[in-house]
């Protein structure tokens, strides 16, 4: 029997040490360790050489045949979109989003769609409470088999015994093997529990959908090594308090990692939305002040997104600066450009800005519709609804372009907007295209404030 010694395992970043330390000199997080008990390996005396056989021969490139793999398809366009097209037989994909924000509602909604006989196992919730959501969701098939149990020596036969098409693990933090003597979402654990469910997944060709939590900053749990272990990884992004959900690939193996998916939460469950331009713009005033629209692009995806900007006299001595869906040193960044290139002081003023709909952006092409929309409250001057922006603004007031212009002119066409302004760097790109919408080419926010406030 291998002797055991125990070490102290850092759950940020999986670094070792012989004894607790409180601060972990490798991630600095603290009171990070914990005690796990491990068997030593037998250690092979120096120069000694290990005999293995050769199973495979290696090949040059153009002698390796692939063949065409049928995905399996999720009966959700937005899920298999993100994939690629569908779960590749055999694939891992580990998916990670913040408490509560819809991860176990969106797999057991495929779970109960697709034809394939499905495995859910569960180690957070009975098997009552899986069918109460299920109840909720008004969805039934006798293909979804429940199975709630968190050791993966017992999980493996139900896979074997009833050979499913699609294995759902809920979650993986929540697993965990005989083999390691330590208490379940341990790095230790989460690692050799993930192990042996790939290679079974592997090698029985069956895809596995692993669910994960995530840490304070905002990072899946666990091992980073876990990430690189599974084919896919997905995030699922939104605000609880908020409608909108949105699934973005941060890894694929199978496809690109450019594709978002977006939902809407329901009372029955999460809805696809296929067009999320028309659902997010249903509550653009007309005639109030601090509100643009922009033409945004998340992956390959081009939708028009509301910004709404709200600025006030400070009542304290320190102006605040708050954002809702957009990073706020940009905001603070953006805010210094306004002063410093167009004159408008606001170094008095508190200054919020929210993105509509929840859904947070980090497209650089929102930069122009968000500096309108500061100004358009400043002045309390309201913009004209038929127009949008897509524009990243330099350090020095220069419209600099943006990715995927075509597509976001495109889009403000087809929502029935009747002007978008861009950077004069794109005047090739509009020149070429054949479009009805009015497409305004401007060098410098001046040139921008002078359009849309000097009349006014």
């Amino acid at each position: 029997m291998a002797a055991q010694k125990t070490v102290y395992i850092c759950q940020q970043c999986g670094a070792t040490s012989p004894k607790w330390v409180g601060k972990c000199p490798y991630c600095n997080s603290w009171n990070s360790y914990t005690e796990e008990i491990i068997g030593s390996k037998d250690i092979k005396p120096s120069g000694a050489v290990t005999k293995s056989v050769i199973s495979n021969k290696a090949k040059k490139l153009s002698e390796i045949k692939t063949n065409e793999v049928e995905r399996i398809d999720t009966k959700n366009g937005e899920f298999n979109r993100v994939l690629g097209g569908g779960i590749v037989p055999g694939s891992v994909v580990l998916i990670g989003g913040e408490p509560g924000i819809g991860k176990s509602t969106l797999l057991l909604q495929i779970a109960l769609s697709i034809p394939q006989k499905t495995l859910y196992v569960s180690g957070e919730e009975s098997a009552s409470q899986i069918k109460l959501r299920a109840e909720r969701l008004s969805a039934k098939s006798d293909n979804c088999l429940i199975l709630c149990e968190v050791t993966v020596e017992n999980i493996i036969p139900h896979i074997k015994e009833n050979n499913p098409g699609l294995v759902i693990v809920d979650s993986i933090q929540t697993l965990r093997t005989e083999n390691v003597d330590s208490s379940p979402g341990t790095i230790t654990q989460i690692r050799e529990c993930a192990d042996l469910l790939i290679r079974h997944a592997k090698e029985f060709n069956v895809p596995i959908i692993l669910i994960g939590h995530i840490n304070k900053d905002g990072n899946i749990a666990g091992p980073k090594i876990l990430e690189h272990m599974v084919d896919t990884v997905l995030q699922f992004e939104g605000d609880s308090s908020h409608v909108y959900r949105v699934l973005r690939g941060i890894k694929n193996r199978f496809g690109t990692t450019s594709e978002v998916g977006i939902f809407e939460m329901l009372q029955n469950g999460l809805r696809e939305v296929s067009n999320p331009g028309e659902l997010l713009l249903l509550h653009h005033d007309k005639d109030t002040s601090g509100v643009t629209i922009a033409a945004a692009v998340e992956g390959l995806r081009p939708f028009l997104i509301e910004v709404q900007a709200l600025v006030s006299t400070a009542a304290y001595g320190v102006p605040q600066r708050s954002t809702t869906g957009f990073d706020s040193k940009r905001l603070n960044m953006l805010l210094a450009v306004l002063e410093r290139r167009a004159g408008f002081r606001l170094n008095t003023k508190d200054v919020f800005l929210n993105i509509a709909g929840g859904i947070k952006i980090i497209d650089p092409a929102m930069d122009l519709a968000v500096l309108v929309a500061v100004l358009s409250s400043d002045l309390d001057i309201a913009v004209d609804t038929h127009t949008c922006f897509a524009g990243e603004v330099g350090l020095t007031g220069e419209i600099r372009p943006v990715n995927r212009v075509e597509q976001r002119i495109t889009e403000a066409e087809k929502l029935g907007f009747k002007r978008i302004i861009i950077s004069q760097s794109h005047q090739k790109n509009v020149a070429i295209m054949k479009t009805q919408i009015e497409v305004i080419l401007c060098n410098k926010i001046e040139e921008v404030f002078r359009i849309l406030f000097a009349k006014k």
